[in-house]
């Protein structure tokens, strides 16, 4: 993508926008730039803890593609946690970004820029889990390419391979109003995200900066319900979901659910 053509670009999206390749006009590279001190690696391994690496290595999980890789977060975490880690994005400028914060920290990431709803022709072979994080789902407006997707997903796993995809909770701020407890997903304390407008085909987020800075991402608002009834008709066999990484929650009070779904279902 070019610079400046994707500067002016993202300047100028309508705020009713809605379609799956958006994100490539509003992921420019001042915001990803930027998209560390919305994360706040730090604060964000704290709120998440083992959770991931837990699930992965009691289900005999090592070889894990990272589709929705950003800034490399979660396949950092992972390398560290000793797992088999392929980096997968649809955005250059993500995938750069993440190979240069691997590279800081001694590690080398294996990167494929890689459309979801074409995979498969771009990352070969099999996998133990895949891993959708960090609400980037929630890109796709069409079902159509939700569907497709996720066949692709179901597709690039080995017959006992495991999904871990997540999304915020929009059932809450669709039916409350939006709230967020900073704690888990977007943990930089001097940055905000939060949605300015929302109905049920549009979740628009703001994200505001400490040098007064603002960016914009349109989203889908995936209900928790839709998402897991769309996982369950492509083929995976059972899904469990977790709010704020915790089995046991009230529907209205997670920031996030975490769905994992397994591809043959195998009695606990």
């Amino acid at each position: 993508m070019n610079f400046v053509t994707g500067e002016l670009e993202a300047q100028t999206v309508p705020a009713n926008r809605r379609g799956t390749d958006l994100y490539q006009k509003q992921y420019v590279q001042s915001f990803v730039e930027k998209w560390d001190e919305l994360i706040d690696w730090d604060a964000r391994a704290a709120g998440e803890g083992q959770f991931f690496i837990d699930i992965l290595k009691a289900r005999g999980k090592h070889k894990v593609l990272d589709v929705a890789t950003g800034t490399g977060f979660h396949s950092v975490q992972l390398l560290k946690a000793g797992f088999e880690v392929t980096s997968a994005d649809g955005n250059a400028e993500m995938l750069t970004k993440a190979f240069e914060n691997a590279r800081e920290r001694d590690l080398m990431l294996h990167t494929v820029h890689a459309d979801w709803r074409w995979l498969n022709k771009d990352v070969h072979g099999k996998f133990d889990a895949i891993i959708c994080l960090g609400n980037s789902f929630t890109h796709l407006f069409d079902e159509q390419d939700r569907r497709r997707a996720l066949a692709e997903f179901y597709a690039a796993l080995r017959w006992d391979g495991i999904l871990i995809l997540d999304q915020r909770n929009y059932d809450s701020i669709l039916d409350n109003g939006f709230s967020s407890k900073h704690k888990y997903y977007y943990c930089g304390d001097q940055v905000s995200a939060e949605p300015e407008q929302v109905d049920e085909n549009l979740a628009r987020f703001c994200y505001s900066f400490p040098d007064g800075s603002q960016h914009h991402l349109n989203l889908f608002p995936l209900r928790k319900a839709y998402t897991r009834k769309l996982i369950s008709e492509v083929g995976f066999q059972r899904i469990k979901t977790f709010g704020d990484f915790q089995e046991t929650y009230q529907e209205n009070d997670p920031d996030f659910f975490v769905h994992v779904a397994e591809k043959t279902h195998i009695a606990p």
